[in-house]
């Protein structure tokens, strides 16, 4: 029957037990794992997501995938639930349950497709061993950053976001410069630390001796703190790449002097 860590926060717990109970009653489904925070469930605290991935026969998936907004409305009081079109994972079902508002995020997955992730989950309950089965037929790999893609446009980001702070369009530069820090700094500041690039997740904790030096690429709503912020998450850039580069890494010196000059140019007028 299905089985969960004693350690995760009992609002989790018993969202599970309920979960696990109602999905094993569904002959189409194959099994459940659990990735997310619950790898690490001490670490998880009363405002820590479930990530579940639901295995599916295959040949019940698209029946399955046009009913899953109500199988998740049977596995406890949900408030809310949409696709995760706008993350790239048509797949996948985010849902707020509650009282006590839960956050979980449901995968629906053709069993064999398990094979491809980007972490080991725990496998929760499963018919006859076939979840694991499937998992072992690959392994987890979480896409590692492409230091010469980001090279490549990352001076040209730099550019644009000093021209929207040179034209007062300061929300944009915000806007700009939270994007660098998601796609470029903080995926490299935990590359660098060994722990999954994941955007900004949890660099906190992965790289607490980083936290100052990212902090400084945080503006106010001011066209000389955004300038200056992105100064700062050129050095931060700068730094890291240095730390990680390879001799395969073509460095665009041209366009960085260019794309550096710049902002010290609009830098300048404030």
């Amino acid at each position: 029957m299905p089985a969960t860590s004693p350690d995760i926060p009992a609002p989790h717990a018993a969202f599970l037990r309920a979960a696990l109970e109602r999905l094993h009653t569904d002959p189409r489904l194959v099994g459940v794992a659990a990735g997310g925070s619950y790898l690490t469930p001490a670490a998880m605290d009363d405002v820590s997501d479930l990530d579940l991935v639901i295995a599916v026969e295959p040949d019940a998936y698209d029946a399955v995938l046009r009913e899953r907004e109500a199988i998740a409305r049977g596995l406890g009081p949900l408030l809310a639930a949409f696709t995760g079109d706008h993350v790239g994972e048509p797949r996948l079902l985010i849902c707020l349950y509650g009282p006590p508002l839960l956050h979980v995020d449901l995968k629906f997955v053709r069993l064999p497709d398990v094979a491809v992730r980007v972490e080991e989950p725990v496998v929760l309950w499963e018919r006859d061993g076939r979840l694991s089965a499937a998992l072992a037929a690959g392994i987890a790999r979480y896409p590692s950053p492409d230091l010469q893609w980001i090279e490549d446009r990352f001076w040209v980001w730099v550019h644009y976001a000093a021209g929207k702070i040179g034209r007062g369009e300061l929300f944009e530069a915000i806007d700009a410069l939270s994007l660098l820090r998601r796609l470029v700094l903080g995926p490299l500041a935990l590359l660098q630390r060994g722990a999954q690039p994941a955007g900004v997740r949890k660099l906190e904790q992965a790289a607490p001796d980083l936290v100052a030096e990212l902090a400084r690429t945080v503006p106010a709503y001011d066209a000389e703190s955004c300038a200056a912020a992105l100064d700062a998450t050129a050095a931060s850039y700068r730094r890291l790449r240095t730390a990680l580069a390879t001799p395969a890494l073509v460095v665009n010196e041209r366009t960085e002097a260019a794309a550096m000059a710049y902002l010290e140019e609009i830098a300048a007028r404030f």
